[in-house]
């Protein structure tokens, strides 16, 4: 075996890792730890969401360990490995001090204590100044809640020297590095769209030291190598370089080759998402979709990532697992849900029961069930109205960003998550109009491949040629109008939530 890239997913319900073979290009290994459960995230207030960064470096070093474990009897080994890529959760923050010590929870990107802070700078920056300068509302991401703990927690605020996204306190654990990437900057809302280099004018108007932040390098580069005791604990060859880092749904898109405009990349996990790629800076007046540097974006190429995100997907479906599914695993709910029409005779299932929707204006109506009628439904229908409802909310959002020119005649995803559903399949492709194509691929796989980029090893052309469709789904044409008919009663529902709230 010539050699090994290795690839981490970090996200906030297990950590992921692949090996794909340098000459082949195929897939080694993979190790999801931990294994059967998801990893603990507290909520110490309705609307937060905290995690312990340690825990995801435990949890990194077990994964990498079941790899080691998987290659025994191949002729291959860690030893084997000649560069490391990272994905991580998007829109996080890590507070660090001078020596790395972690100075407080991680607050990640579903926790909505920031969203009033976020609205204020938007209303004392100015739309015009916000939007043409940072393309989105400072709205609940990184950056407000930076402003947040400064608010609420001024000594932990006085006591950092380090201002970090998830995947950049990964790469410090790995490598002693200091960094963060322009795509970074961008997903915290720190970038300045108009001249090209992080937005210090946000960063003042927040009263953020500019010294928290680390500096910025491209996200295909050498950004440092493995130390002996980072190395030491992963088994992995010591200065061993890493070579890419991206946030989770910009990698999920390079994980599919979706590069350049025409295309769109989804996943239905933890959250919903539909990621489009533009070569035009734009933004939505009302940031319902939010706009950032992609992760192959080039001075004279430029590409921006557009991005929808429903935050209730997968935790709407493990709801409803524990509530109404009984014995069953997930393909039995999605073969039960199947028993019931199209509509779900009526209910409705409003999945936005995890905290503030940047979808929906940075609003949180909360879950909601309509239509129910105890005589004539059962669980059935509430599992069908469930995938309809996640089916449904993307569609909505994948409107709004053709307002912001991104159309989408194909999505492709993994074939994982709610994907591996038919009948999520049907409702999303009848609903939305496009073909759905799987492909047998996640994102600790695509971070394996953009490290590959990153040390010189491939190009965007020669890292996915091996990249392997397993699916296509076309939008069925019978069934459209049913489908149709049961958006546009969603759609009421939602509205009136809207209106009410």
């Amino acid at each position: 075996m010539a050699g090994l890239l290795l690839g981490y997913d970090l996200g906030s319900s297990a950590i992921k890792a692949a090996l794909v073979d340098i000459d082949s290009g195929r897939l080694v290994a993979a190790a999801t730890s931990p294994a059967g459960t998801e990893l603990a995230m507290a909520a110490p207030r309705p609307g937060w969401a905290e995690q312990d960064p340690d825990l995801w470096w435990r949890h990194l070093v077990a994964a990498t360990a079941r790899l080691g474990d998987a290659l025994r009897g191949t002729g291959g080994s860690l030893a084997d490995v000649r560069a490391v890529g990272i994905a991580y959760q998007m829109h996080g923050l890590v507070l660090t001090d001078a020596a790395g010590a972690v100075l407080r929870p991680a607050i990640i990107w579903c926790d909505s204590r920031a969203v009033e802070i976020g609205d204020r700078a938007f209303a004392e920056l100015g739309a015009e100044q916000a939007l043409s300068r940072l393309l989105n509302s400072p709205g609940n991401f990184t950056a407000s809640k930076m402003r947040w703990v400064i608010e609420h927690e001024p000594r932990l605020a006085d006591a950092a020297a380090h201002f970090l996204l998830p995947g950049d306190y990964i790469a410090w654990r790995l490598t002693g590095e200091w960094a963060t990437t322009p795509s970074g900057l961008s997903e915290g809302i720190l970038w300045d769209f108009s001249r090209s280099q992080r937005a210090d004018f946000l960063l003042d108007h927040y009263g953020i030291d500019a010294g928290l932040l680390p500096p910025a390098v491209p996200t295909f580069s050498a950004q440092g190598a493995l130390t002996a005791a980072a190395a030491a604990e992963l088994g992995l060859p010591a200065g061993t370089p890493l070579t890419y880092r991206g946030g989770d749904q910009p990698n999920n898109a390079l994980s599919l080759g979706v590069l350049d405009p025409g295309t769109v990349a989804a996943t239905a996990g933890t959250s919903g998402v539909v990621y489009g790629v533009a070569d035009r800076a734009d933004y939505d007046p009302a940031s319902r979709v939010n706009t950032f540097v992609h992760v192959n974006h080039e001075a004279g190429r430029p590409r921006y990532g557009v991005l929808l995100c429903l935050n209730g997907c997968g935790i709407l479906n493990s709801w409803l697992r524990r509530a109404c599914a009984g014995e069953r695993d997930y393909p039995a709910m999605n073969a039960a849900g199947a028993e019931v029409p199209v509509g779900a005779d009526g209910v409705v299932v409003l999945p936005f029961g995890n905290g503030a929707e940047r979808m929906l204006g940075n609003r949180d109506p909360g879950a909601s069930v309509h239509g129910l009628r105890f005589n004539s439904h059962d669980e059935r229908h509430l599992l069908r109205a469930g995938q309809e409802g996640v089916a449904f909310s993307l569609a909505y959002g994948l409107e709004v960003m053709r307002e912001v020119g991104v159309d989408a005649a194909t999505v492709r995803a993994g074939r994982a998550n709610l994907f591996l559903s038919p009948l999520f399949r049907e409702a999303f492709a009848a609903t939305t109009g496009a073909a759905i194509e799987l492909y047998d691929t996640d994102g600790a796989e695509g971070a394996a491949r953009g490290a590959g980029i990153g040390a010189g090893i491939h190009d965007y052309d020669t890292a996915f040629t091996t990249l392997n469709r397993v699916l296509t789904v076309a939008p069925d044409e019978a069934l459209q109008p049913a489908y149709a008919d049961a958006y546009r009663h969603w759609r009421l529902h939602l509205d009136a939530a809207l209106r009410d709230g």
